[in-house]
């Protein structure tokens, strides 16, 4: 196998400019560029130039239409990384029906509840098709029982299934071109509804000047699990669309030797590569010194930051340890986005890195304004700048009256425009809360501008509301990790409904053993939230990996309140920790 190019010996770069993910295919087939996998030994298991990929595609299409499906019919992917998913993704464009990625099991030990959450997934998009990989098949046969499925098997036996006699019809502008479940860190995932025009439109923001400024040779290098919006639309389709080639590492691979996704970018000569800032810790965490000279990431142009909030003493790390590698720190492009706008809503200027907003937690907490205040004052909160709106799109802050804030104050933020889903699959209750008549969708996040840059603050649902005052949960998970017994990640803070007062708990994944040293961190850390934020809290140290996660990890905090409630109302009791007197 060779790997499949950089650039393209001919062909013009094309960016997005196409109508259709059909008919973007087709474009990027004429040239040499393609995908490639590696494993977590940093071996090349497939490399399949675009022009290969898109006869696989067609073949598939036809194979599709040999089950009897009908035009729109969903075909349901559990979205492992590898060659097939593309296959079965891009034969449903040139099909006309919809595929729907669906999450891979998070790990061992949690069959039953992978099954429920799967069942759950099925019945909400009413697949007619499940393809899983072959290992996977028990599981996806036990979550479909009882559904009215037309085929479930492996992309194998999917290949060996006849051929349909039919003229391809692909998907059209303002067909589906497939549903984006959301991570569902507030509820159980919903199905996003993303028409060929929203998915380009938004494509042609993420890889146009006003966001990557993607040009020819461009490298893209992605870890990111297909079923998360950023994996899909950022490094599945964005790639793509541009003609570039992309180097791909399995998720669990990544997750278990991180160092490999630094050395494809070193090796491959990436350009682009984006991760969560949990990526970052965990990369700059298993870092040795040898793995550091060993690296070359001087080519590395575009180290993209999303899907969680961005904790910059992170990225400050991270960069401070690859500096000898021939890191830029200006390569840092925090960005804005949400399924539902199919993927990017902002992206500040290149070139910048991570521009942080000092603000006085007072005046956040009690006012709702962002107030700056000096490198010096020590009752400060951080946001990061996550830029401009795309070009076309409208972005606003508004209050609960719905009245247009000015700038500095913190509110609900809205988008507009033509990225915005149609609407959620099947749900036109829920579809109504977030989007109304005129094309507003509520993001459900709160956030302010600054030069008319947006800074998110956090989910609206997530804000823990004590005595009038507006508190952050980020803050207080960030004063967790900062103990030395605690890991970036391994902290959950959220508020318990109560009569009269709510109460402030803050679970804490613990390496302890000891019973001294597990009562000195419970006590300490109650201690400096109430000393530093004001607030009186519960600390429970839990096992590791017991803390709920959405399919893309990121924390759910409405899920951790609710196992919480049911605990209480097991009968169990809780330590309250001392709080300072």
């Amino acid at each position: 196998m060779i790997v499949t190019p950089s650039p393209n010996q001919s062909l013009p770069q094309r960016l997005a400019d196409f109508s259709t993910l059909s008919e973007s295919l087709d474009y990027a087939a004429l040239g040499q560029t393609g995908v490639n996998f590696y494993d977590g030994r940093y071996r090349l298991t497939a490399a399949v130039p675009y022009a290969e990929l898109r006869l696989q595609a067609l073949a598939m299409a036809k194979r599709l239409h040999g089950l009897g499906l009908k035009r729109g019919d969903r075909v349901a992917v559990i979205a492992n990384t590898s060659p097939a998913f593309m296959e079965i993704f891009y034969g449903c464009q040139y099909a006309g029906f919809v595929p729907v990625p669906l999450p891979v099991p998070a790990g061992l030990g949690n069959r039953d509840i992978y099954v429920t959450r799967l069942r759950g997934l099925l019945e909400s998009c009413g697949a007619a098709v499940v393809v899983a990989p072959a290992e996977m098949l028990p599981l996806a046969a036990d979550a479909a029982s009882g559904l009215p499925i037309t085929f479930l098997g492996s992309c194998d036996e999917l290949r060996a299934r006849p051929a349909a006699d039919v003229v391809l019809e692909p998907s059209k502008p303002d067909e589906l071109a497939y549903l984006q479940y959301t991570s569902g860190s507030t509820r159980f995932p919903r199905g996003v509804m993303v028409t060929q025009r929203a998915a380009m439109a938004n494509l042609q923001g993420i890889v146009g000047p006003a966001g990557l400024a993607v040009r020819p040779g461009d490298r893209a290098v992605s870890w990111l699990p297909y079923y998360h919006d950023m994996g899909l639309v950022g490094f599945v389709l964005g790639p793509m669309v541009s003609q570039l080639s992309v180097d791909y590492l399995g998720t669990h691979d990544f997750a278990m030797r991180p160092r490999q996704w630094l050395r494809l970018i070193s090796e491959n000569r990436g350009t682009i590569s984006f991760a969560p800032p949990f990526g970052y810790d965990l990369s700059a965490r298993r870092a040795r010194s040898d793995d550091v000279e060993s690296l070359d990431l001087s080519c590395w142009r575009v180290a993209g930051v999303g899907a969680e909030p961005v904790r910059p003493g992170i990225l400050q790390q991270f960069a401070d340890l690859m500096a000898p590698a021939g890191f830029d720190r200006r390569a840092f492009l925090p960005s804005y986005g949400l399924a539902e706008a199919a993927l990017a809503v902002s992206f500040p200027r290149q070139g910048s890195g991570v521009q942080i907003d000092r603000v006085d937690r007072l005046e956040l907490e009690r006012h709702g304004r962002a107030v700056p205040c000096s490198d010096s004052y020590e009752a400060a909160s951080t946001f990061v700048n996550c830029g401009h709106v795309l070009p076309g799109h409208e972005l606003v802050i508004l209050d609960d009256d719905d009245r247009k804030l000015p700038e500095g104050e913190i509110g609900r933020v809205k988008v507009r425009g033509p990225s915005v889903m149609s609407g959620y699959f099947g749900d036109p209750v829920t579809t109504g809360e977030v989007l109304d008549k005129n094309g507003w969708l509520d993001t459900g996040d709160l956030g302010y501008l600054r030069n008319g840059e947006l800074f998110i603050t956090g989910r609206r649902k997530d804000l823990i509301i004590v005595h009038g005052r507006n508190i952050w949960p980020e803050d207080l998970e960030h004063l967790a990790e900062r103990q030395p017994e605690v890991r970036t990640g391994d902290a959950i803070a959220f508020l318990v409904p109560g009569d009269p007062d709510p109460q402030v708990v803050v679970q804490v994944e613990c390496r302890l053993t000891d019973p001294e040293q597990r009562e000195s961190l419970t006590d300490r850390l109650a201690k400096l939230i109430f000393s530093d934020v004001g607030v009186r809290c519960w600390v429970q140290l839990v096992p590791l990996h017991s803390l709920p996660r959405t399919s893309s990890g990121k924390r759910s905090r409405a899920e951790a309140c609710q196992r919480f409630l049911k605990w209480q109302a097991a009968g169990d009791t809780m330590k309250l920790a001392a709080a300072a007197r």
